[in-house]
């Protein structure tokens, strides 16, 4: 008995070591990953986005959101060179990645191949629509260009008073800025009564003065843009110089400002000032200057982490914040099913996101919703204007009519 006792107590020792150590063992990490402009063009709303997907994937692991299992999602700067994502994007394949957090037009759009081979789920900060032709594996977060571009022309439309209004376009040189003009001339085809008298594709220049005196001598009222914060604000600020920013929206003789998700936000007024005054702009996402349970959550975030005020009121930090959520949210519905998480199930999972099983982030004007013929998430819109200093709604959240015309 003595001997017994002797040997009994080491295999007791190791015994309780093994199931101390049970729980880290069957722990999963679920691989994710970013590529994206923190610096280079367009890191104006690359770097904010990218806070917002590293702090709400730490806020993951650290609450332990997903019980035992965490999530990795190493963050790579591309400078916005669709050669270095496609470098990183190898790279990260090599890791194992399950879902894959993608950028700019240009890189999603050269990349389309490589993730219809690799089957791999992917969610871009580009909301091109062409992102989504001939493809299978892209889910775009919120509604697209088009869709944007198309809801600030209905609204012009709908609030002009006058003749047919007439529009001017003012646009990035790239396929993201490219990207929504045919719809949005498809929009006019189809019975949208609008005159878009020019498209610009604004340069590097650092003076907008003949082209805004251009525009006002062929009686345009309305300049539509779709490109990123910087040029805009050079845009404001010298149409402020020259008088010739609208005070009533479509007033005769001046020119009302419009544009889609990256030209607005609270970054262009820090970069604006007073000229962003009485600007007009859409997203998905709602803001923090309207409180809610969404900017609320927002703002822990950011002071939990340590961010500054104008990324804890970028709404690019919110678009980062989101496209996590919702890559964390699919994992966790994976989970609850007892599946394995794999790409394909992730991809199965994505494509259920409808009807009752539709995800409400709680930082977006309406769900994110998905099916096998639809991979546009958000499809509803908010309009916003800039009163006194800070963007407010105006009117209610709404799906432009002629996107669904157009598609026909």
């Amino acid at each position: 008995m003595r001997h017994q006792h002797v040997w009994m107590v080491p295999i007791m020792i190791v015994l309780g070591m093994v199931m101390a150590l049970t729980p880290a063992a069957h722990a999963e990490v679920y691989k994710l990953a970013l590529s994206l402009a923190i610096t280079g063009p367009t890191s104006d709303a690359g770097n904010p986005y990218s806070k917002g997907v590293e702090d709400y994937i730490r806020y993951v692991n650290d609450t332990k959101l997903l019980k035992g299992d965490t999530v990795s999602c190493p963050i790579r700067d591309d400078q916005y060179q669709t050669d270095i994502t496609k470098r990183n994007f190898e790279d990260f394949l090599a890791d194992g990645i399950v879902l894959y957090l993608n950028y700019s037009t240009g890189s999603t759009l050269a990349l389309k191949r490589d993730f219809e081979e690799e089957k791999i789920p992917v969610i871009p900060a580009s909301f091109h629509a062409g992102n989504l032709e001939d493809s299978n594996y892209i889910f775009l977060p919120i509604a697209t260009y088009s869709s944007q571009c198309i809801g600030l022309a209905e609204y012009i439309v709908a609030n002009h008073k006058g003749d047919t209004p007439k529009v001017a376009m003012f646009i990035h040189p790239s396929a993201f800025g490219r990207g929504p003009v045919e719809d949005v001339q498809k929009a006019v085809a189809a019975g949208l009564k609008m005159d878009i008298v020019e498209v610009v594709e604004h340069g590097k220049d650092l003076d907008n003065t003949a082209m805004l005196q251009r525009l006002v001598s062929k009686q345009v009222r309305y300049v539509l843009s779709q490109t990123v914060q910087s040029p805009v604000a050079t845009l404001l600020k010298d149409a402020q110089r020259l008088g010739l920013i609208a005070k009533q929206f479509g007033e005769e003789g001046k020119l009302t400002f419009l544009g889609a998700h990256y030209t607005g936000g609270n970054d262009l007024i820090e970069l604006a000032g007073t000229a962003a005054e009485g600007y007009y702009w859409t997203t998905s996402y709602t803001l923090t200057s309207e409180p809610g349970e969404g900017t609320t959550f927002q703002l822990m975030l950011a002071k939990k982490y340590g961010r500054d005020d104008k990324t804890a009121n970028s709404h690019n930090y919110t678009n980062g914040m989101m496209v996590a959520q919702l890559a964390v949210e699919t994992i966790r519905r994976v989970k609850a099913k007892g599946e394995k998480v794999t790409r394909a199930s992730l991809y199965n999972e994505l494509n259920a996101m409808n009807g009752n099983n539709a995800y409400s982030p709680g930082n977006t004007v309406g769900p994110v919703t998905y099916s096998p013929t639809d991979h546009a998430g958000v499809d509803t819109l908010q309009i916003y204007s800039v009163k006194q200093g800070a963007f407010h709604s105006v009117g209610k959240p709404f799906i432009p009519a002629f996107v669904a015309k157009i598609k026909k």
